[in-house]
């Protein structure tokens, strides 16, 4: 069982998808003498009946149309499709952002399969779902102020009152929604206010609990410190996302260095990739923040002998959050000398601003629709590298 803020939920059933919205192509009939009408009536509505039967499945929640007939019309069949959606950025060679490509300028496949484009246009001002993830572990105490300020004026920038949503978690040992989606920014900044580092007592060598303080409720605890982010991205994903429609996006402020959770990495990146919903990392790393806690790195391991973490070697968080932005169709970011977190933002707030959206209805020939799908998305025009989910999850 999961809890964010003290609501207990179930965890989702990994065999159970995404539901697929169903939309309708019309295809029109000219008018013709009454046998012939009946016999092309009956026909066509067989063919229509098995082909409906036979189609893929995949994401989907935009509309395909099929080519105007210049005809008059007299009968209308509505047959049922599914697509799948692809949200793609185009980048030059210089890293510069290329908002001007139409569809004939892709080419897309499926599992290695050539696919047909149906649908096409250029997200610009498409409402928007944003999740803030904050690492809040001990190993981020020194740097939390920083991420603190540049979220609240990427927030405020980002979300438009009545148009995006945002919602903001913090994990450490324990993953917390302090503020559920909402548009309001006094809301938002009240959350990012309320952002904290564990406190741990000298005595014990142990966290104290802070179940108690000001905006910090119960969730997924991890005993003896830790930072849940598997978990965070996990939920964020189960709980929040899967259930809302259109543009989705985390944006993860983390060293990547996870610690105690119950998910896996794996799990965590199929439960993004079954919402739809891409990862925005943001690597802030600070060096100085390992090595303070029983002589070496060991946030989130188990109590020694003596109440103290017994050192281990540090993990590639680096490696942790490139994979899950690169599985998901996000991007990693660094924050270096040369790259603060303000222009890490600032980029992100114009990539989520100048996107394409593709919409296919999958041609598999035979093999089988259900389980995982690989995308390749690619452009004719050599030079231009495109940024997408690598696959998707289809009906099983």
């Amino acid at each position: 069982m999961i809890s964010l803020r003290g609501k207990t939920r179930a965890s989702p059933d990994y065999g159970l998808l995404g539901r697929q919205s169903k939309k309708n192509m019309a295809v029109e009939l000219p008018p013709i003498r009454r046998v012939a009408i009946l016999a092309l009536g009956f026909v066509s509505a067989f063919c229509a009946a098995v082909w409906a039967q036979g189609a893929p499945t995949g994401k989907s929640d935009q509309p395909v149309s099929s080519p105007p007939v210049h005809t008059q019309p007299a009968t209308t069949l509505s047959v049922q499709v599914k697509v799948v959606n692809v949200l793609a950025t185009v980048r030059d060679k210089h890293d510069k952002i290329v908002n001007n490509l139409a569809a004939g300028d892709f080419t897309l496949t499926e599992d290695g399969r050539a696919q047909n484009i149906h649908y096409f246009t250029r997200e610009t001002d498409v409402p928007l779902t944003l999740g803030l993830l904050v690492d809040t572990s001990m190993s981020q105490r020194r740097v939390l102020d920083q991420e603190r300020s540049a979220s609240h004026t990427f927030l405020e920038q980002m979300v438009r009152v009545q148009e995006d949503r945002a919602f903001i978690i913090h994990f450490d040992r324990e993953v917390e929604l302090l503020q559920d989606l909402t548009s309001s920014h006094e809301r938002l900044e009240a959350a990012l206010g309320s952002l904290t580092t564990p406190q741990f007592t000298h005595s014990s060598n142990a966290p104290s609990d802070q179940s108690s303080a000001p905006g910090r409720g119960s969730g997924r605890h991890h005993m003896g410190g830790g930072t849940l982010l598997y978990d965070a991205v996990y939920l964020a994903s189960a709980e929040l996302m899967k259930k809302q429609q259109g543009r989705k996006a985390l944006i993860v402020l983390s060293d990547g260095v996870d610690r105690g959770s119950k998910e896996s990495l794996e799990t965590a990146v199929s439960t993004a990739q079954r919402a739809d919903t891409s990862v925005y990392s943001i690597l802030y790393k600070d060096d100085e923040g390992y090595g303070w806690y029983g002589g070496g790195f060991g946030m989130g391991g188990p109590m020694g002998r003596h109440g103290r973490f017994p050192a281990q070697p540090r993990p590639d968080g680096k490696k942790v959050l490139e994979r899950i932005s690169n599985e998901t169709g996000g991007r990693l970011f660094e924050v270096s000398k040369k790259q603060s977190v303000d222009q890490i933002y600032a980029l992100i707030e114009e990539e989520l601003r100048n996107q394409y959206s593709l919409g296919y209805t999958p041609e598999r020939g035979g093999a089988p629709a259900g389980g995982y799908h690989k995308i390749q998305l690619t452009t004719k025009q050599k030079g231009l590298v495109v940024q997408c989910r690598e696959g998707y999850y289809a009906n099983e």
